[in-house]
């Protein structure tokens, strides 16, 4: 019996240096415009509180943009992005969501409205070319 499309696509990401599919198509959008990136960079773990919370980016632009690439964007990583954001005002964190969803089966509420209401920039699958070229210009 064959294996389901969404196991082998995630088995090859993985096979990559990837922890998803989405991961492996935004870093190969990066590459296709000439954007050298670091992904998840040990160097630059992110402490914050409560409990001294260490954040691992997905990717790492040279201009300092930190790309966050989202399928499910669950409450906690929503709980741990807004702290990231008051205790670390200067880092540039915009979310690459693979689609627009609502934060919950019973809230109206979508990722771009969650982050439209905390200020985070984001976009959907493609990633903006400004956002590769200059940093805090959004």
């Amino acid at each position: 019996m064959a294996r389901p499309r969404h196991t082998r696509t995630r088995q090859k990401a993985k096979d990559a240096g990837f922890r998803s599919g989405f991961e492996q198509t935004v870093a190969g959008q990066l590459l296709t415009h000439g954007v050298d990136f670091e992904y998840e960079p040990k160097d630059q773990k992110v402490v914050y509180q409560p409990k001294a919370s260490k954040y691992l980016p997905d990717f790492v632009l040279p201009n300092g943009v930190i790309l966050e690439v989202k399928g499910r964007f669950t409450g906690p990583d929503r709980s741990k992005h807004l702290l990231i954001q008051t205790q670390h005002p200067d880092l540039d964190i915009r979310f690459v969501f693979q689609r627009d969803n609502t934060l919950s089966k019973v809230s109206k509420t979508k990722y771009s409205d969650w982050c439209e209401r905390y200020g985070f920039m984001y976009c959907f699958v493609t990633i903006p070319n400004e956002w590769m070229e200059d940093t805090n210009n959004g």
